[in-house]
């Protein structure tokens, strides 16, 4: 009888000491949350049956493992850095089987490539996590981090954490212009198809509000007309698409005031725009200036500009992936990665409104 009294009361004296392990880590750094498409996504579509895929070399050649990870990066993307300017780890995907216990407590990483404001975006791709389905994830991680910490503690964890979230471009390159009069653009004209999108967007990020984020990025697209992909196809003489460029400026102008009314209707900062469209200009209009000797080749790819097709074993690929904006036909360069997070952290109102994230970080360190 004394030794089951004994063995019980060690039973719960490790309860506690677990318990007070997961609060002191939940402490330790402030987690993090991702939402968004493959200029995100760091391995969620590892585990689906699509083609959106970034899980074979030469993908990750410049990561620390030299293997590809499911990122669309020779290296690090975005949410990357942005986790090492907080001082964590980087986020797991949330569909990894290693996302459990006390990596919980760093965040998550729910982005999916091909995906994007609309449901109908990126249907070649198949199965995709839309972000109606991401925000699902997000509710079962609170309740999957609850049954460790407690709802308490969980909402708190919420409330402090930092959500990026990255959509809209697949809106346009793999809906509206995926193919000459398709669905979309039969629907709509552009500048009708843009406010449809971004009303559609504003319900998105209020639906995070209501789910407990207070402290979100929401960045803008990038030039969609000057990415290796669109001069390709639609240029003769290496000039930006007119009417991809068109849209873009259409876009992020409108998605800068949404942000500014539903933080008046919050009354509260919760959303700060990054406008990645300028961060791009910079590098496209002077590469030289950053160190680049091309914004308009890939590093990997084929055709004219390396603009054709996938980055494959089989494609062209530079040697020295820092020199090139592009890394892929889509996608920045892990240099060109680390420069925009740069100016999320530290960037004027040219490029974030109304705050950069080191402003925030210093604000929310005071409280």
């Amino acid at each position: 009888m004394a030794s089951s009294v004994v063995f019980s009361s060690f039973i719960v004296l490790a309860l506690v000491i677990v318990v007070a392990w997961f609060f002191k880590s939940a402490e330790a750094a402030r987690a993090f949350f991702v939402f968004g498409d493959s200029l995100v996504d760091n391995g969620n579509n590892n585990y689906l049956a699509t083609s959106a895929r970034a899980d074979s070399p030469p993908y990750g050649i410049d990561y620390p493992t030299r293997r590809p990870t499911g990122r669309f990066s020779n290296g690090y993307n975005i949410p990357d850095f942005i986790s090492q300017a907080l001082g964590a780890e980087s986020t797991l995907p949330y569909l990894s089987p290693e996302l459990n216990g006390e990596r919980l407590l760093v965040g998550a990483n729910f982005a999916s490539a091909g995906i994007g404001i609309l449901n109908d975006t990126g249907i070649q791709f198949i199965n995709i996590i839309r972000i109606s389905r991401q925000i699902e994830y997000f509710k079962e991680y609170q309740q999957r981090v609850g049954a460790i910490i407690g709802e308490e503690q969980a909402q708190s964890l919420v409330n402090d954490a930092l959500v990026l979230i990255t959509l809209g471009g697949n809106d346009f390159v793999n809906n509206y212009y995926l193919v000459p009069f398709s669905a979309r653009s039969r629907q709509f004209a552009l500048p009708d198809y843009v406010k449809y999108l971004i009303s559609e967007y504003k319900k998105i990020l209020r639906h995070l509000y209501d789910l407990g984020a207070r402290r979100v990025l929401v960045t803008g697209t990038g030039p969609l007309g000057c990415v290796p992909a669109e001069l390709a196809q639609r240029s003769s003489n290496g000039e930006c698409s007119a009417e991809l460029q068109r849209a873009a400026s259409l876009f992020n102008p409108q998605l800068a005031q949404i942000i500014q009314q539903l933080n008046t209707e919050i009354g509260s900062n919760v959303f700060n725009g990054a406008n990645t469209q300028e961060m791009h200009n910079d590098f496209i209009n002077d590469p030289q200036a950053f160190g680049f000797i091309t914004s308009k080749v890939a590093c990997c790819g084929q055709g004219p500009y390396n603009g054709l097709g996938l980055c494959t074993t089989a494609s062209n690929l530079c040697p020295n992936r820092d020199q090139y904006a592009f890394w892929d036909p889509f996608h920045p360069s892990e240099r060109a990665n680390n420069l925009i997070t740069q100016q999320i952290l530290s960037g004027t109102t040219k490029y974030m409104y109304p705050m950069n994230l080191s402003t925030i970080l210093a604000l929310d360190s005071k409280n």
